[in-house]
């Protein structure tokens, strides 16, 4: 699980989008996401209550990923948000008057969130308003209410910088028009009030599609395969269906603790899935976890799947059971079992037992900083192999952690492994 596309804008065709003005309106349309039961009607909550309810629901968008930089002033801006394209910075969204939003109107944000339109331009769908679109008027009421009384930084916005002709922002109306939608189609399926509590918090407020569906032409969303994962550069957002999810051996339970504490016996949350957590999921309560548990597996979930057996001899992953014994089994335990507060057990791992192995050979390029979870949970940083290792060797030791611990065939490549160390130079 990656974070969302706040980070990784997808690849639109930025340089089709004239032809895309010309035929705008072309595409179908769909019902908004009907607001779900346990949502307040506007105007039924005090203003206290409605700011403490758009405290929570900022938190559940997960908007200080985008718009918090390190050591800067809370939801000021200038996070990097890197992309094809160029670069994307996050705004600033305090009130304040000059440089934030403390001139809009509750009508302007939600004009913003719901059509990707801001007072005085379109908005790049780096910000995921593709998927907050299915926000109910009364959330984005009260995410205002709540933004309106944060402290106003006075932080300037740094421009995006946009290569030629992405930084052409007429284009973007043509882009809406033809594959801006009402409703995103849903990985799972269910009717019970929890799965549709789950549908929009996932879809909407959560905006995992953002990361985990793959894109089409023109940089949509491609809607026939809904949360079955996508390349996000080096990395890869995996398969979040019911079926992608049982065959990694996940459960609701496991889910539910994943999404509140960041561990779950299928590992815990690194690269841009450890801020979800961090900054939103960790602070959602426990029916809205559930929720989204079941929204993911469906009303009626698959088992999950057990580990295959080893699929390679012996003797071919001998080298890389070297490797694991010399440089991780310090950390994660001789048979991979893992410790307690210092690594995750490779046995049922999630990334080891994914289909894709990139975000595996990443992690051992780049290593993993030490993370801090919710409550005193933390675990060691990982130290990167990228100058320790060479290509074969590295590939080796990813085909035995593969074949032992995932059930995964033992094809990685020496090539596939210089590929991804070439793609991370300079990162």
């Amino acid at each position: 699980m990656m974070r969302h596309a706040c980070l990784t804008f997808a690849r639109p065709a930025l340089a089709a989008l004239g032809a895309a003005v010309l035929l705008a309106g072309c595409g179908d349309r769909t019902e908004a996401i009907a607001p779900v039961a346990d949502q307040a009607p506007r105007g039924q909550l005090s203003p206290a209550e409605q700011i403490a309810r758009g405290r929570y629901l900022v938190r559940a968008a997960d908007c200080a990923a985008c718009h918090t930089a390190p050591q800067g002033a809370p939801l000021a801006g200038g996070v990097e948000l890197a992309s094809p394209f160029g670069k994307f910075y996050g705004t600033n969204i305090t009130p304040d008057k000059d440089h934030g939003i403390g001139k809009w109107s509750a009508d302007d944000f939600y004009k913003a969130l719901h059509d990707g339109v801001a007072p005085d331009k379109h908005l790049y769908p780096a910000m995921p308003y593709t998927s907050y679109r299915g926000l109910s008027r009364a959330d984005t009421d009260a995410m205002y209410a709540y933004l309106m009384q944060v402290k106003p930084a006075a932080v300037a916005n740094r421009p995006h910088e946009l290569q030629f002709p992405y930084n052409q922002r007429f284009a973007l109306a043509g882009w809406n028009l033809l594959f801006l939608r009402n409703t995103l189609p849903d990985a799972s399926t269910g009717i019970s009030d929890a799965w549709q509590r789950g549908r929009y918090l996932s879809n909407a407020l959560g905006h995992c599609a953002e990361c985990h569906s793959p894109r089409a032409s023109f940089g949509r969303l491609d809607l026939s395969k809904p949360l079955a994962g996508a390349a996000l550069g080096r990395v890869a957002a995996p398969d979040i269906t019911p079926a992608g999810l049982a065959a990694r051996g996940w459960t609701g339970p496991d889910l539910q603790t994943f999404f509140a504490t960041g561990i779950a016996p299928q590992g815990s949350a690194f690269g841009e899935m450890h801020p979800v957590v961090h900054l939103s999921s960790q602070y959602l309560n426990k029916g809205d976890l559930a929720a989204m548990a079941t929204y993911l597996l469906g009303d009626q979930p698959p088992a999950p799947q057990a580990a295959k057996p080893v699929n390679a001899d012996a003797a071919q992953l001998a080298p890389g059971r070297q490797h694991y014994l010399a440089v991780c089994a310090g950390c994660h335990g001789r048979e991979g079992e893992g410790k307690p507060h210092v690594a995750v057990s490779m046995a049922g791992n999630s990334t080891v037992r994914n289909a894709d192995p990139r975000n595996l050979i990443v992690s051992m390029l780049d290593g993993i900083e030490a993370q801090r979870f919710p409550g005193l949970e933390a675990m060691q940083d990982m130290p990167d192999f990228a100058s320790r290792m060479s290509d074969d060797e590295l590939a080796q030791l990813s085909n035995y952690l593969r074949a032992t611990y995932g059930g995964q065939p033992a094809d990685v490549t020496p090539a596939a492994v210089k590929a991804l160390r070439a793609a991370g130079a300079g990162h």
